[in-house]
């Protein structure tokens, strides 16, 4: 009687956990909050990944410029890149770093959390762990779908980046002619163009 609550004890855990052994692709979604439509990806990474290395793929991957801080919200963990700046003005003692944690480590299946790109503009993404899948291509990350570019940086956020998109569309808008002249032109009417 007792090897078989044992067996069984054995089998419960292992249908739980055996993905932490034998599955060794995470895939994500990666969505642009509040945006409308929709800008998101979805990717597959190796398990092992850090969240450093998360940050640059999904850098690439929604196609922005990597020139500002980062951040992981996941459980009550922040993760993000330590420095010794960053140890005076925003309390990394809290921080865990990107470089040390690995994805594996730390989130599971059906978990939902969050990255911020850029504090300034405040580029909020939920990040759904949709999968563990086993390996089935030669090299990893790969972006698998997505839809939508990411606005351009430095333009003040999502509400700003709508806001002059409305201006850009009316010719009559007591802004448009600052706007259609200024920095973000090009950029910008790129995304009215396609």
């Amino acid at each position: 009687m007792g090897k078989q609550i044992w067996l069984s004890l054995v089998l419960s855990f292992s249908s739980k956990y055996l993905h932490l052994i034998m599955d060794e692709i995470i895939q994500i979604k990666i969505s642009l909050m509040n945006s409308s439509p929709s800008i998101w990806r979805e990717i597959q990474v190796h398990r092992e990944t850090t969240f450093f290395e998360l940050h640059h793929i999904i850098q690439i991957t929604m196609g922005w410029q990597n020139y500002h801080l980062y951040g992981f919200n996941t459980e009550g963990y922040r993760i993000g890149e330590i420095s010794e700046d960053s140890m005076e003005d925003y309390g990394s003692n809290e921080l865990l770093n990107s470089r040390d944690i690995k994805l594996v480590d730390v989130i599971t299946v059906g978990e939902t959390l969050s990255y911020e790109y850029d504090f300034g503009d405040g580029w909020l993404h939920q990040i759904e762990v949709q999968n563990f899948l086993s390996c089935d291509k030669d090299e990893y990350p790969v972006c698998i779908g997505g839809e939508m570019r990411c606005p351009p940086e430095d333009c003040g956020g999502l509400h700003s980046f709508y806001d002059s998109l409305e201006i850009l569309k009316d010719k009559n808008h007591p802004e448009h002619k600052e706007w259609f002249n200024g920095s973000l032109r090009n950029t910008t009417l790129i995304y009215l163009i396609y």
